[in-house]
């Protein structure tokens, strides 16, 4: 599952970097997934990281929509720099997008 994840990062004039990141995902919790006769699959964890420093890091659970949307903001990063954002499912799929800082 590559390149799911649609990232938006750059720095206001604070110098903090906005990052807006959009995961496309299923989402299926176990109560929609006994409905539709499917197994139940959603995000279980997500990381940005700028080289190897953890900007941003959740656990999540069932109860976040279809194709969930991440907004975050930290101090440190410089435009030009990437950021990669990395997530991991309940049946252990995985994505990770990398995206420059504007």
């Amino acid at each position: 599952m590559s390149g799911t994840t649609k990232i938006r990062a750059k720095l206001n004039k604070n110098g903090i970097c906005e990052v807006r990141a959009l995961a496309s995902h299923e989402m299926l919790s176990y109560q929609e997934a006994e409905r539709a006769k499917k197994e139940a699959n959603f995000i279980t964890y997500l990381v940005a990281k700028i080289g190897d420093k953890v900007v941003y890091e959740v656990s999540s659970s069932q109860f976040l929509s279809k194709d969930p949307y991440f907004k975050f903001s930290f101090k440190g990063a410089k435009s030009g720099d990437e950021i990669t954002v990395s997530w991991k499912d309940l049946k252990g799929n995985s994505d990770t997008t990398v995206e420059k800082i504007k």
